[in-house]
């Protein structure tokens, strides 16, 4: 429902007179060449570059929630492109390192000011650091990937369609994988790519499969610098002839190609072999103060109670006015009942914990057994929560107890109908949120975390190991729950490892609660979907605050049904809202291996270093076309 109209609005950014070179492609490139102007005129007016470094962060930070203006993906790094190779060749790299730089900052402090209202410093911290990886694609367009360097005996930049190609791929190729390289160092933080900008726009989201998000990222950034570098021959005049413009015309079928492989792979993935697997989801957006819990423990157990047992009561009503009907009308089809197989809490549900031993035997609190116990008497289903575990052992008189000095782990368990349990194990902690790093060394990072958060540091989390997704008995097949907790379901290469034959879906627990109402939580599930487009595995959140979200194949959360919209949302449309939602998934029975499932991000990382490698070689040959 969704994929046909947003394939209508980007081709309407592309009208069919621009897929082949024509007499008025000079109407086309009008636009673009007039930035080259601007720049090329004010070639000794130093604040034309910064202003231009300044609209790419602007337009690039806009890109995403709470903004979502997508149609500025294929226009917002030209400003910066022109800034960068407009620059002299004295401290070319230098210059443009600065002017990358503040274009990342500009972008990232908008994007992430939501870490504000946990910690100033984080926000200010985090953006400049991110700023660093834009900086240096700046530093590299402004020499190596500098088409305009050459110019000619009136001073004027020189180039050809191949050249502009040939330093189109070259930039894409960095860009991409500097994207991937700051998801990766330090742990990562791949967040808000360009290529996120189409989490609605289905249709171009389809081709994440093959490089991942940073693969559309590539798309974009090769995209403009074909318009860029075409813009500028056709002010010089040196397009006297259509063929002169072919480099323009293959990055507009490149775009095109995108499309019809979404079109295709839509259709693929709408027609697979599957079960229908349906899902309570509840959330109940419980107000906290940074990582502090405005809520008492009886009232949030409580509220998942009552929430819980509300939709199942009505649920119950529906499946029983349903078999009231066929039987008096004597139907002997099969009756399709809602009943759900699974009932979803989000992270960190409940306030009790879990015992585990390293043999399996567990425990936890008595008021984390009340409410379950409550809960199941409404009928069975496997229930899928987030809670603390802990490291246990069995004492000489037999009982079950925390072990001394033992580990705690963030953890998603999943307990059937006979109250057998199955857990996983966080593996991607959050850096001063779930650890602190040299901690016991130096102490005052305790305190520069509790003044931040405004709550105790009890101790760090400790990850976990296993790769094995968590099997679940349904309608008698095992399901495969590729579990992720919290932002891991914005980590694909870590997601991929659970990949395997058969039905899976992945399953994710988050909370989101910590950054109030801002646009945090719609940052993550816009990350978040691209995983099941990736992994060709449907996605299930159950957060506190939302997202929470069924997600099928192709990125959508359209009921494979009747069409409706199967996020918890309030009558305005937000998701910070206390509710929950009977979500239907079609599960494919033999799920599809996507490029980016079988190789992850090596075909990516080989295209990085492809460019950067052509670019030196480049470089080094003086005869090469610029």
């Amino acid at each position: 429902m969704h994929l046909i109209p947003s394939l209508h609005h980007h081709i309407s950014l592309f009208p069919g007179r621009y897929l082949l070179p024509q007499k008025n492609d000079k109407f086309a490139l009008d636009g673009v060449a007039g930035i080259a102007m601007v720049l090329q005129m004010n070639r000794h007016m130093k604040w034309a570059r910064w202003l231009g470094a300044l609209a790419t962060g602007l337009m690039a930070a806009a890109l995403i929630p709470p903004f979502d203006m997508v149609a500025l993906a294929w226009i917002c790094v030209l400003p910066m492109l022109a800034a960068l190779w407009s620059l002299p060749a004295r401290r070319a790299g230098l210059r443009g390192f600065a002017l990358g730089w503040l274009a990342g900052f500009v972008c990232f402090g908008i994007q992430v000011s939501w870490l504000a209202t946990v910690s100033w410093v984080a926000a200010i911290i985090l953006p400049a650091y991110l700023a660093l990886f834009w900086a240096a694609f700046g530093a590299f367009s402004a020499t190596w990937g500098n088409p305009w360097r050459k110019r000619d005996a009136g001073g004027r930049p020189t180039g050809t369609a191949a050249a502009s190609l040939c330093v189109a791929f070259q930039l894409a190729a960095v860009w991409a994988g500097l994207e991937w390289l700051r998801g990766w160092m330090f742990t990562g933080f791949g967040w808000n790519g360009l290529g996120i900008a189409f989490h609605e726009t289905l249709v171009i989201a389809q081709a994440a499969d093959i490089f991942g998000v940073a693969g559309l990222s590539f798309l974009l950034v090769f995209f403009q610098s074909v318009l860029l570098h075409a813009g500028r021959r056709l002010l010089q005049g040196l397009d006297r002839h259509r063929l002169a413009r072919w480099d323009f015309a293959f990055a507009v079928m490149l775009v095109a190609a995108a499309m019809c492989y979404g079109i295709v792979r839509t259709a693929i993935e709408g027609n697979r072999e599957s079960i229908r697997l349906k899902t309570l989801l509840v959330q109940i957006n419980i107000p906290q103060d940074a990582a502090h819990v405005l809520w008492e423990a009886h009232e949030v157990h409580m509220a998942y109670e009552e929430e819980t047992l509300s939709a199942l009561r009505e649920i119950a009503a529906r499946d029983e006015e349903t078999l009231r009907a066929a039987i008096e009308s004597g139907e002997s089809t099969r009756i399709d009942l809602e009943w759900p197989d699974w009932v979803m809490w989000p992270e960190t549900a409940l306030t009790g914990r879990i015992l585990m031993t390293d043999a399996g035997v567990w425990g936890t609190w008595h008021e984390n057994l009340e409410t379950i116990r409550r809960v199941r008497e409404s009928g069975p289903f496997h229930l899928i929560y987030g809670i603390n575990e802990l490291e246990a052992e069995i004492l000489p008189d037999e009982t079950l107890a925390w072990k001394e000095n033992g580990r705690v782990w963030n953890s998603l368990a999943v307990m059937d109908p006979d109250d057998e349990l199955q857990t996983f194990r966080k593996h991607h902690l959050v850096i001063f949120g779930e650890y602190i790093p040299l901690v016991d060394t130096f102490p005052i990072l305790r305190r520069i975390y509790e003044q931040q958060s405004g709550a105790a540091y009890a101790g760090g989390f400790t990850a976990g190991e296993s790769f094995e997704p968590l099997e679940i008995e349904t309608h008698g097949r095992t399901i495969g729950a590729i579990p992720s907790i919290c932002f891991e379901d914005t980590v694909p290469r870590l997601k991929r490892k659970f990949v395997r034959p058969g039905p899976q879906v992945i399953v994710n627990v988050t909370n989101d609660g910590w950054f109030d109402e801002s646009a945090a939580a719609a940052q993550h599930f816009a990350n978040a979907r691209f995983r099941a487009i990736e992994l060709r595995r449907p996605m299930l959140r159950s957060a506190n605050t939302g997202v929470s979200a069924a997600i099928d194949t192709r990125g959508s959360t359209v009921h494979p049904d009747d069409g409706s919209d199967q996020r918890i949302l309030d009558e305005s449309g937000s998701h910070f809202t206390r509710g929950s939602l009977l979500t239907e998934l079609d599960i494919p029975l033999r799920p599809g291996f996507s490029l980016y499932a079988l190789a992850g991000d090596w075909p990516l990382i080989g295209m990085a270093l492809a460019g950067l490698a052509w670019a030196a070689a480049r470089r080094r040959d003086k005869s090469s076309p610029a």
